[in-house]
């Protein structure tokens, strides 16, 4: 389901050995003197854009022992602390910089139940190669402060089974102990709070799945872990009661039902623990599942599976699905809820038991949504379901009837087990591709992200009350654009299941979809542009594809050979006839003098091989254009791209945009994600990139936000970033 960072890839098994381990301390921000700051009297507030969730819950913890204090993780965009007093998340990583992109996805986070004040996270997003390794943060005073310890070995929080865990666990006979499961690497133990870490022996060898340690539980004074890479028969959970010889559990559940342990939960009444299997580690790919219960007092297993996966559907197909989350009620003995998973035939839902097990209550039969603020969620008008990817589930230890768990899009909650609405005030996780703010118009901002296609945003403050644009509705969002000179002609494209473009006549308030498409749309669709009266569109199709030209609004359209395969169209800002791409295997800048129809080579030999090399056209004039080459630095062009010279103090520029000039200035305002010396960061010019001021500062960094950025053209200083797990961020001199 989502995409992200800085490019979403395929999972891919990785290998990686334990060695020496690092400390680093606090996570605030490194200093660098070279760089301008933000001049004083002048600072920045960082604030999201309000979308409402959009992405994927893996982990929920409520705090045993404080009411009203719980955490969140997600995959891609870090992790929160639920403020009780103002009913809001807290993001708590927004200072991950870009170096250290690949630390906003959290893989475990753990909570000291006898120190309230301590939370661990260990970070990593990807296991591959290619990311960096995995890292543990410590804090003392609930994440507001953070110390680091980076690891030798790679964590995968936005790989097949995350949504398992928790995999990091304080040890309950001693906090200054620590557990971390890991995927490729077995068991790593910290005895300093987590300040250095040591690989233990582990009964189970790790195979190629990346699965490893799913999860690590206690129970009393035992730790139990469960391990993902049983082959059905072999044990797949194991056991220590002493911290130092690990067992596997006897008596365990065997077969595919149960070969991948997802979730477990302790009931500290009845002494019973809970597991909830599957047959693969989810959050996709489950067809069977069950959950099971360990009366850890005698032994003795049982098995407690709500409804069996296999059972014949109601027009006669087969409902497969597998078990997700489980947590207990703390002040109820043998109370608990548990969560299908991949469940799509007849949708998962969340089963309550207060007799342990013996019979179940599914909530989704008498749930009451209320998605008001959050509209997205109807899904172009259809009315909510209950969710999907249904692997984060929490109990609110003070209340028996606040029971919260996590889908792809959202988290829900309830106070009654019957109505639900989001819980996600002040967390926001959408991976963000386009940005477009209209010089014009009832909305500030439009938005195109991963998986939730593109959004209106007639206010910063609220997710859109049209929600996801509709007719059609896209998956993820690949192209955005406007006519400079009528920009309340809007055109999008994206991944669809009734059509991959669409045109809107009011700015994007509302969608019409192009009457045809060009085949290849269906397999490969592309970024789109509009030139500048609206009356020409081009799309490209990617890599080896040709564009395509309209000239009567989708009606019909036509391959164009010259323009450069897979590049993205940019579109001259007061001409109508003029169209640019920049073609990054040559290094070629291509321009069209006649509406798109043919293309010619300009510029060449600057930077080849990137495809997120950005070519970006100045607005309100004609044949002004930048270049951003990355680590190669930022260039610029007057003459419509036939030749380009290179800005100097940039030392890399990785997006552009533009937005109102400063009072005096007859330029408009440029801002940059990029660097003048050392530091990547988010920078504005007044005075045509001849000087920079960083703008962000060192809490406000939000990992890698290389895809867009934008200033408004009607409010001086004001800049929208576009971030891969932090949805859309936007900033105003303070």
């Amino acid at each position: 389901m989502h995409a992200s960072s800085p490019s979403r890839r395929t999972v891919l098994a990785g290998t990686a050995a334990v060695a020496a381990l690092t400390a680093v301390p606090l996570l605030s921000g490194r200093a660098h003197a070279a760089e301008a700051a933000v001049p004083a009297g002048r600072a920045y507030r960082w604030r999201n854009v309000v979308q409402g969730g959009t992405g994927f819950i893996t982990g929920v913890l409520f705090h045993p022992a404080v009411r009203g204090l719980a955490y969140a993780r997600t995959d891609i965009g870090g992790a929160y602390r639920w403020e009780d007093r103002t009913g809001r998340w807290v993001p708590l990583t927004d200072h991950i910089g870009w170096d250290d992109w690949n630390l906003l996805g959290v893989e475990a986070m753990a909570v000291d139940p006898s120190h309230p004040d301590r939370v661990y996270l260990a970070l990593g997003t990807y296991a591959q190669p290619w990311a960096g390794n995995g890292a543990v943060l410590r804090s003392e005073d609930r994440g507001a402060t953070w110390r680091r310890t980076d690891l030798t070995v790679k964590l995968g929080a936005n790989e097949d089974g995350r949504g398992c865990g928790e995999r990091l666990l304080v040890d309950p006979r001693d906090s200054d102990t620590l557990w971390l499961g890991t995927r490729h690497d077995g068991l790593l133990r910290s005895t300093d709070r987590g300040a250095s870490w040591q690989a233990v022996s582990f009964p189970a060898t790790p195979g190629p799945t990346g699965r490893g340690i799913t999860l690590l539980v206690a129970a009393g004074r035992t730790v139990y872990a469960g391990w993902g890479d049983s082959d059905g028969t072999s044990a797949n959970l194991y056991r220590t009661a002493d911290g130092t010889t690990w067992e596997a559990v006897p008596g365990q559940p065997t077969g595919i039902a149960a070969r991948v342990p997802i979730r477990a939960a302790y009931d500290r009444h009845t002494r019973e623990l809970y597991v909830t299997y599957a047959d693969a580690p989810g959050p996709n790919g489950q067809s069977d599942g069950s959950v099971h219960k360990l009366r850890t007092s005698s032994g003795t297993w049982t098995e407690v599976t709500p409804v069996k996966p296999g059972g014949t559907t109601g027009d006669g197909g087969t409902d497969s699905f597998g078990y997700g989350g489980v947590a207990v009620d703390a002040r109820r003995p043998g109370t608990l809820v548990v969560s299908t998973n991949n469940r799509w035939a007849e949708i998962d839902t969340v089963f309550r038991s207060t007799d342990g097990g013996r019979s179940w209550t599914s909530l989704k039969d008498t749930a009451v949504f209320d998605v008001s603020e959050t509209p997205f969620l109807n899904w172009g008008g259809d009315k909510p379901k209950f969710g999907w990817w249904i692997q984060a589930l929490a109990l609110d230890p003070y209340d028996s009837r606040h029971v919260v768990y996590g889908t792809g899009a959202t988290l829900y909650g309830t106070r009654d087990l019957k109505h639900w609405a989001p819980q996600i005030r002040g967390l926001e996780e959408a991976s963000v591709r386009q940005l477009l703010s209209p010089p014009a118009g009832e909305a500030h901002l439009l938005s195109g992200s991963g998986d939730i296609g593109v959004m209106y945003h007639e206010r910063l403050t609220a997710s859109p009350s049209r929600g996801m644009a509709s007719n059609p509705v896209f998956g993820t969002s690949t192209g955005l654009s406007l006519a400079a000179a009528e920009p309340s002609y809007v055109v999008r494209a994206g991944w669809g299941d009734h059509g991959n473009g669409a045109w809107s006549n009011d700015g994007g308030r509302t969608w019409a979809p192009f009457e045809a498409q060009p085949a290849v749309a269906k397999d490969a669709p592309g970024p789109i542009a509009t030139n500048a009266d609206g009356s020409v569109l081009l799309w490209s199709f990617g890599t080896g594809n040709p564009g395509y030209r309209s000239a009567d609004n989708g009606t019909t359209w036509s391959e164009v050979a010259s323009f450069p395969k897979g590049a993205v169209p940019v579109a001259d800002p007061v001409d109508p006839a003029r169209f640019y791409a920049f073609d990054t295997t040559t290094g070629t800048v291509f321009a069209s003098t006649d509406g798109g129809l043919t293309f010619t080579a300009g510029a060449t030999g600057l930077a080849t091989g990137d495809a997120e090399f950005q070519l970006t056209a100045a607005p309100g004039r004609t044949g002004d254009l930048w270049l951003s080459l990355k680590g190669n630095g930022l260039y610029r062009s007057t003459d419509g791209g036939t030749t380009f010279t290179k800005v100097a103090g940039c030392r890399a520029s990785y997006t552009l945009g533009f937005g109102k000039a400063a009072e005096g200035a007859s330029y408009p305002a440029l801002y940059m994600v990029g660097s003048t010396e050392a530091v990547t960061a988010v920078y504005r010019s007044d005075d045509e990139a001849k000087t920079w001021t960083r703008i962000n500062d060192d809490r406000h960094q939000w990992g890698w936000i290389g895809a867009a950025v934008t200033g408004d053209p009607r409010v001086y200083g004001r800049v929208y970033i576009a971030t891969n797990g932090r949805g859309v961020q936007y900033g105003e001199p303070a």
